[in-house]
């Protein structure tokens, strides 16, 4: 995995599944302190609903594998203290559900991952410079208790430390996919 990291990373953000289809994951915080990485916290986390991809295409339910920037964060609720940029909307965030569904809150708050996005616009925005048919709009955001699209979901405490953690000038990246992959 970690010859997927930039070698001007700091900080990397770890996703992975056990196998291919699964769309359950694990998110591991590391930090680099000189030639070290060291382990900032982890927690359990959902993926895309089919798993995972090397050529994630549009409504596939995967997420795409790979190493991606972290560079822009928003959502619903007040900035927490995020040290990425960070896009207040209680509108643009709004899930497409009713009062009371499990889904109401899963952009409370997000992070912008930089998977066919422009870098340092809202991660809400649409723009999708490799095409519609690549996807996109593919964040951390809060779980809820099952596979996503193809965002990957983090419990409320995890992604609220990782808003006050990951510091643009420590070139944040995810690298995120099933183990299989990741290893290889």
């Amino acid at each position: 995995m970690s010859k997927r990291v930039p070698a001007d990373s700091r900080q990397a953000v770890v996703v992975y599944g056990d196998d291919r289809d699964s769309d359950e994951s694990t998110v591991v915080l590391y930090e680099r302190k000189g030639t070290a990485w060291k382990l900032a916290g982890t927690w359990p986390a959902h993926n895309g609903r089919q798993g995972w991809t090397t050529d994630h295409r549009l409504d596939d339910e995967r997420s795409p594998v790979g190493a991606f920037s972290l560079t822009d964060a928003g959502g619903s609720l007040e900035d927490p203290g995020s040290r990425l940029p960070y896009w207040y909307d209680d509108n643009a965030y709004a899930a497409m559900t009713e009062e009371g569904d499990e889904h109401v809150h899963d952009f409370d708050y997000v992070i912008a991952i930089d998977y066919n996005r422009l870098k340092g616009v809202a991660p809400f925005d649409w723009n999708r410079p490799q095409g519609v048919e690549k996807g996109g709009g593919i964040w951390l955001h809060l779980d809820h208790g099952d596979g996503t699209s193809a965002c990957v979901t983090v419990p409320e405490s995890g992604m609220k430390t990782l808003l006050r953690t990951l510091n643009p000038r420590l070139h944040p990246v995810v690298v995120m996919g099933d183990r299989d992959r990741l290893s290889a």
